[in-house]
């Protein structure tokens, strides 16, 4: 363990170790009462498409009940981190904020491309990242498969899958409700009722809604930023019309508008853009703002599924039909700056701005799915899942951008200037992408406890571009901000790509209670078609496939006499043409451009151990450690903004992990000079910290001869240090840092009444979730000025819940 890690575990980590004490003093007491005999809970899975014990799946796979993530006060995808291994979220604003798995996620901005981290809600794949940023209303279960899962879950599952599966209706009659206040003016209330209708149709319907306070102070508009206001709705109907078929009919609607996504300014050394920015000071406990546009996100998502499912006496057929439309419009205020009117901010290159407050568009997803699966009962020597997979997206990707640049002479910093020019311009693209594609993995058992594993996916994808970038300016009076006129771009660009990816591995059965594999997975990832406004609509190269060789050996177990699980597991994955957002900006004559491109490669390795002792019926310590070393090598990257202006001018010997400009003949034979770029070798894949550690003890147990029982329980998750930037930028590192999270309260097992309180960051401890620069306005000229996502938990924050369940 580095040193960094040691120390930060035993600095300031008194209050975890402490409470980890109570409750294991408490626990001893308690132990002796009864033995640990079937204390362990059997915990059923669907990662392979089939039911099954999750000891048995030959796949690393983390499985977390509703129950378990209310008691973590985990409300939203964002915070499952703090409970899956491996898991990582980098925030940049809502469509383009991403997850990663083992290092590997999506890396681009736009519509044009899948995520490698795939969401799937009830057996439905989401059709973008932007999707997947919800809140969480009654969940039955989450499912968090890692390394490539595309053999049974489609083409983009490059880094792993996670599974959302919502409740079903009952044949009893039930439900639950639960009111949250917390600080910061967080409110939260969500409920569910289930039920018979008649003999063989039951429905349920579930709601939430959520009012969450701005934490961020805008100290212009007097308005605080970074809250949001949220709303859903399921409604679930199961038939079963004969005792062979059951239908599943499922509609979810959501509704999210918020003022998230502002990166707040944590460092500003020069002293031009301190007082810029003033009264506001730059640090990370900075939590102001001052701009006069707000960083808005509006969205509504929809979705209707229809899962059949047929006994055949000897297996299962499954169908299942779904629709899903998504819609968001999103503005930025890119400048930072409170700007009602153009401000001086200083000699610059004359395409910056010095405002630059309409950037917004809207983006509108449809997507028809179908799949058709056959299984086989399990308990057979050979059993199989195999299926049809058919996928129709269409987005529509619209988008409006002004630029203002001061003029003429006499102009004084942070001041109004008295003319200016405009730039402006904007952009509808849409984009097609039809897929189809056959799959099937089976186990065939070679020798007693001995399986061989194989699966193999065959798809074929065509996706279609149509753009209008016509080079006309938003109002009269506005120059063209796409420049002159063979700069235009109006046409349409289609591309198809067949791919076959496959797994293969063996499992080995010591015992109903322990079982080890090895596996190879290969994975690919699509092509992606940028639908943005800088795109070229007639001739933008697509970016190419994504391709990833995985191999994965595992050790899953539990010892009931001991109430013990546990789950062990070591990979290593190397991934080809890895997709990637690059900043090809150049600072010496000021053009802002970000390309969607293919890395050389990249690899990542390590291994991952969760486990849960319960050794009573009243304490239970779960926990997690898990190490990931991803690098990544690439050509012709940028380079970290503060080093730019210094690059070499090289003709040959190019250096690698060093800045430099590459002068050398064009098609012409005319000598040209590269922006500055640099040679990436073994650089660190970004949000992807090498360490993360988690511990959660917990104790419950009746209080004197009432109905009511009482529990507290702590959780403690730590990570080491991170950067943020594929650029390997110093600027852009997050320190190593511990989250201890508190909750304590009662239930009475009777009536079904509960209250809890808790406290989320109990040790107050500042984090961010990305970090970049200042942006498109401050980077030529201010290349140390950092700005940071702060997530809303970035300080200490407590809250009481009630709750029923009936």
């Amino acid at each position: 363990m580095d040193q960094d890690l040691s120390n930060h575990l035993v600095r300031g980590r008194l209050a975890a170790l402490l409470a980890g004490a109570a409750l294991s003093a408490l626990a001893s007491g308690a132990s002796a009462q009864a033995p640990a005999e079937n204390l362990v809970e059997e915990v059923l899975v669907t990662a392979q498409k089939r039911t099954e014990r999750l000891i048995d799946v030959p796949v690393a796979v983390s499985a977390v009940s509703g129950d378990t993530l209310s008691a973590k006060n985990i409300t939203d995808t964002a915070s499952l981190v703090r409970t899956v291994p491996s898991l990582t979220f980098q925030q940049a604003g809502t469509a383009n904020s991403s997850f990663r798995i083992r290092g590997i996620g999506t890396s681009l901005f736009g519509q044009g491309v899948e995520p490698s981290v795939s969401f799937v809600v009830d057996g439905v794949v989401l059709a973008r990242p932007a999707q997947s940023l919800t809140d969480f209303a009654d969940l039955e279960r989450i499912e968090v498969l890692r390394g490539p899962q595309g053999t049974l879950f489609g083409k983009n599952a490059t880094a792993g899958v996670v599974q959302m599966i919502t409740a079903r209706p009952r044949h009893e009659f039930g439900g639950s409700a639960d009111v949250t206040a917390a600080s910061h003016e967080e409110y939260r209330v969500k409920g569910s009722v289930t039920g018979p209708i008649t003999d063989t149709l039951a429905g349920r319907i579930s709601a939430y809604y959520n009012n969450i306070g701005g934490y961020v102070s805008n100290v212009r508009t007097g308005v605080d930023e970074g809250g949001y206001e949220s709303f859903g709705v399921r409604a679930k109907l199961e038939w079963d019309p004969t005792e062979q078929l059951n239908l599943l009919l499922t509609t979810d609607y959501r509704m999210f508008v918020g003022t998230v996504g502002r990166p707040i300014m944590v460092s500003t050394p020069n002293p031009n853009l301190a007082q810029l920015i003033g009264p506001i000071v730059a640090s990370p406990s900075n939590r102001s703002i001052g701009t006069d546009v707000e960083t808005l996100s509006k969205t509504n998502q929809a979705m209707v599924s229809l899962e059949a499912n047929y006994d055949l006496g000897w297996g299962t057929l499954t169908a299942l039909s779904a629709y899903q439309q998504y819609n968001e419009h999103g503005q930025v205020d890119v400048d930072g700056l409170y700007t009602p009117q153009p401000i001086y901010l200083g000699p610059q290159p004359s395409n910056t701005s010095s405002r630059f407050s309409i950037n917004d568009g809207p983006i509108d997803i449809g997507n028809f799915s179908q799949e058709i699966r056959i299984a086989n009962n399990p308990g057979q020597r050979l059993t199989y899942v195999a299926g049809l997979y058919y996928s129709d997206v269409l987005i529509h990707r619209d988008f409006k951008r002004a630029i203002d640049t001061c003029t003429g002479a006499g102009l004084v910093l942070g001041q109004p200037c008295a003319t200016y020019v405009t730039r402006s311009g904007y952009h509808n693209a849409k984009l097609k992408s039809e897929h189809i594609s056959g799959f099937g993995q089976a186990e065939f058992e070679l020798v007693e406890n001995l399986k061989l594993i194989a699966g193999a996916r065959l798809q074929r994808e065509e996706v279609t571009v149509i753009g209008n970038r016509p080079g006309l300016p938003l109002k009269p009076g506005d120059l063209n901000l796409q420049g002159p006129t063979g700069t235009w771009s109006v046409g349409t660009r289609t591309r198809d790509d067949t791919a076959m990816t496959g797994k293969v591995g063996l499992q080995y059965r010591f015992s109903p209670d322990l079982q080890t594999y090895a596996t190879y997975s290969r994975g690919y990832k699509g092509l992606g078609m940028s639908t943005e406004l800088t795109d070229d609509f007639v001739n933008g190269p697509p970016v190419l496939p994504e391709h990833v060789n995985a191999y994965e050996v595992g050790l899953k177990g539990r010892l009931p006499e001991a109430g013990l699980s546990f789950s062990l597991a070591v990979y290593y994955a190397k991934y080809t043409d890895l997709q990637i957002q690059a900043n090809r900006s150049d600072p010496t004559t000021g053009v802002i451009q970000y390309v969607q491109t293919n890395a050389g490669s990249s690899t990542t390795k390590g291994f991952e151990l969760e486990g849960e002792w319960r050794p009573s019926q009243n304490f239970s310590i779960t926990g997690s450690a898990t190490y990931t070393n991803a690098s990544i090598d690439v050509d012709g990257l940028n380079c970290p903004m503060q080093v730019q202006l210094n690059a070499p001018v090289l003709t040959g010997n190019f250096p690698t992990n060093s800045c430099y400009r590459a002068r050398s003949p064009n098609a012409a034979g005319v000598l040209v000079t590269s922006s500055p770029i640099q040679d990436i070798r073994n650089g660190s894949l970004p949000s992807t910290p090498e360490w993360r550690l988690s511990l959660s003890p917990r104790y419950e147990r009746e209080i004197g001869s009432s109905d009511w029982s009482g529990f507290v329980q702590v959780d403690v998750n730590y990570q080491s240090k991170q950067q943020f930037a594929v650029e390997q930028d110093p600027l852009l590192t997050q320190d190593a840092y511990t989250l201890v999270n508190l909750s304590l309260g009662a239930r009475n097992v009777v009536s079904g009444l509960s209250a809890s309180l808790f406290v989320r960051n109990l040790l107050d401890e500042t984090y961010f979730t990305n970090m970049a620069h200042v942006g498109t306005l401050g980077s030529p000229q201010f290349p140390n000025d950092v700005t940071a996502y702060i997530p809303r938990d970035a300080g200490r924050l407590y809250g009481v819940t009630l709750g029923m369940k009936f």
